[in-house]
């Protein structure tokens, strides 16, 4: 039998200073408001915390570590993937 029949969930944090959310834990819940709840408390104690996501750990599909060279050793030839190619406005200074 299962030892906790709560479901998994991952938390990512926005910070005070930044733009994205970053990855800072997992924790079990019965669902996605008590999830939002718990990891409010256990991880932005200290108030840096902006924003917060929670995600079901089952609805994350992640990549294999051996298919690394398949997916991103093709993207090395195809040069106007890279941003040095564009100008930006001055009001996007963020990227």
């Amino acid at each position: 039998m299962n030892a906790n029949p709560w479901p998994l969930w991952e938390v990512f944090v926005r910070s005070k200073q930044g733009l994205e959310h970053k990855h800072c834990g997992s924790l079990h819940a019965a669902d996605a408001r008590q999830a939002l709840h718990m990891a409010r408390d256990v991880y932005t104690r200290r108030q840096e915390g902006v924003s917060i996501w929670v995600v079901p750990s089952s609805a994350i599909t992640a990549s294999a570590p051996d298919e690394k060279a398949a997916l991103f050793d093709p993207m090395a030839d195809k040069i106007y993937r890279h941003p040095t190619f564009y100008e930006l406005p001055d009001e996007v200074n963020h990227m």
